[in-house]
């Protein structure tokens, strides 16, 4: 799905340098020198404006604090970059993510962070160029933003603690009567959790953090969330029990935009998008699943 978009004037910055050369005299090195950054700037140019992207940045926000998606921390290890404005960093599978972009559209990166409820109308604002944070590619939000094609596809499933009654389900229906809480404004919340027969839904969390926080505590008996960062869950609380009912009979019930997770843009945005999707285009499931699987290996206590 994804790949480079090749923006040269290579071609172009010879010629100049050939033509400047032709004039001899003791300028000529000094010419060359020039010709050769010019062209280079016009390369870089071009480049960023077939993106899109005028100042040759590509601005991401993103929460900084749903791993393995992205996350905060206070080195730059494995490969992590700052957050604009701080003096800590994030990585993570976004991170990563837009590391790839950026390199194959030869352009800078800039992280910035933003809570979940603000990154919508950060794309809308023109504050950053894109969201890369787990998004579902739904309905609801492409009446306000532009997605790209898939970045990650994401399977719904639950977490529950090792000693938690509803450890050994093997389907929908043994959740029945569960405690429950999940984000807020995310499919889990608003469309798994009142799939659940009988269940007492509490009050939506404002983030993955206090989501996992809330089953940890005790005050819920599980929680809905993706694949991904269920994952992450179980290797940050060994206690934690993932449950994937995924190719039964007795599973949640979601739509492909429900899993299919994207990266958001201003509306009309087509030559982003375009660029993004390039990139995209080159990439395979497997190749999400590995960069995946390697920020879940890296993430904070994960060793």
């Amino acid at each position: 799905m994804m790949r480079n978009r090749r923006f040269a004037a290579v071609m172009t910055a010879v010629a100049m340098v050939a033509g400047l050369t032709a004039c001899g005299g003791s300028g000529s090195a000094e010419s060359e020198s020039t010709a050769a950054a010019e062209g280079g700037a016009s390369e870089a140019g071009e480049a960023s404006g077939e993106s899109g992207l005028e100042d040759g940045v590509l601005s991401v926000a993103m929460e900084c604090s749903y791993a393995p998606y992205n996350w905060t921390q206070q080195d730059d290890s494995n490969g992590a970059l700052p957050i604009k404005g701080s003096s800590d960093y994030a990585y993570g599978y976004d991170v990563m993510m837009a590391k790839h972009i950026a390199d194959a559209l030869g352009v800078e990166l800039e992280i910035v962070k933003s809570d979940w409820d603000s990154l919508v109308p950060a794309v809308q604002s023109g504050t950053v160029d894109c969201v890369i944070a787990g998004q579902s590619i739904t309905s609801e939000r492409l009446q306000s933003v532009d997605f790209s094609e898939p970045y990650y596809y994401a399977s719904v499933v639950a977490v529950t603690k090792a000693d938690s009654p509803y450890a050994d389900a093997k389907g929908l229906s043994d959740l029945a009567g569960a405690t429950v809480t999940s984000q807020q404004n995310t499919i889990w919340y608003d469309s798994c959790l009142p799939q659940i027969a009988d269940a007492d839904i509490l009050a939506a969390q404002e983030s993955a953090p206090a989501m996992l926080v809330a089953l940890e505590s005790g005050r819920v008996d599980l929680v809905v969330t993706d694949m991904p960062t269920a994952q992450a869950a179980c290797v940050a609380y060994p206690d934690m029990v993932l449950l994937d009912f995924t190719g039964t009979e007795d599973d949640f019930e979601v739509s492909e935009e429900d899993i299919n997770i994207g990266i958001s843009m201003r509306k009309g945005n087509t030559a982003l998008k375009e660029s993004i999707d390039s990139v995209l285009s080159e990439m395979t499931v497997d190749d999400f699943n590995e960069m995946m699987d390697e920020a879940i290996s890296v993430q904070p206590l994960s060793n």
